[in-house]
């Protein structure tokens, strides 16, 4: 598998909607939870899918596409904190600090090709996204299997904990608020940690 990642852009929505159309929960949500919370189940998905939309045509580019050829496999939304404001109201994944962060606050990836480390690989590319933006640190919501088996759309610790992300904070014992720090060098260039 050669897999290649771009930003999601307008010409790259096509890509996205055939991905999301495959599961249930993505053509429901369409990245919306964090930026309006659970009010996204209240409205039609075609609503949902209308606002992320104009969010990617307004961009910034709110994520990344990872593709295996010419179809796409797997998503993150990676972004700054703020423009997934409804996870300050989340008592569990409230604010840690007043640190400037991105968020990586979604993951999917396409059904045939879990298990094969394409999560990995968009971690990676969300790493590189934030760093390119100079983020002082990108931080992440997984679900921590060791303490609760639930399925995950935001990713599992020990994915995270294996890309150098390591837990700032853990409001909810499933759920751990985990960062990956980025050092800047005296040019004010970002780089890993």
């Amino acid at each position: 598998m050669k897999l290649t990642f771009c930003p999601l852009t307008s010409d790259l929505w096509p890509a996205l909607e055939e991905l999301f159309d495959e599961s249930a929960v993505c053509s429901r949500c369409w990245c919306m939870y964090g930026r309006i919370g659970s009010s996204y189940r209240k409205r039609p998905g075609e609503e949902n899918k209308a606002a992320f939309r104009q969010a990617v045509e307004n961009g910034p580019s709110p994520g990344v596409l990872v593709f295996n050829g010419d179809k796409a496999v797997g998503w993150c939304q990676v972004t700054p904190r703020d423009a997934v404001p409804w996870l300050d109201r989340l008592w569990g994944l409230r604010r840690v600090d007043d640190v400037p962060v991105w968020s990586l606050s979604c993951l999917y990836v396409r059904k045939r090709y879990r298990r094969q480390g394409v999560t990995s690989h968009l971690i990676a590319a969300a790493l590189e996204t934030a760093r390119r933006a100079h983020a002082p640190a990108l931080e992440a919501y997984p679900f921590d299997a060791d303490v609760s088996p639930s399925a995950s759309g935001s990713g599992y610790a020990s994915t995270f904990a294996r890309a150098g992300f390591s837990v700032v904070a853990r409001n909810v014992p499933a759920r751990p608020i985990m960062r990956y720090y980025f050092k800047q060098n005296a040019d004010g260039d970002v780089n890993y940690e």
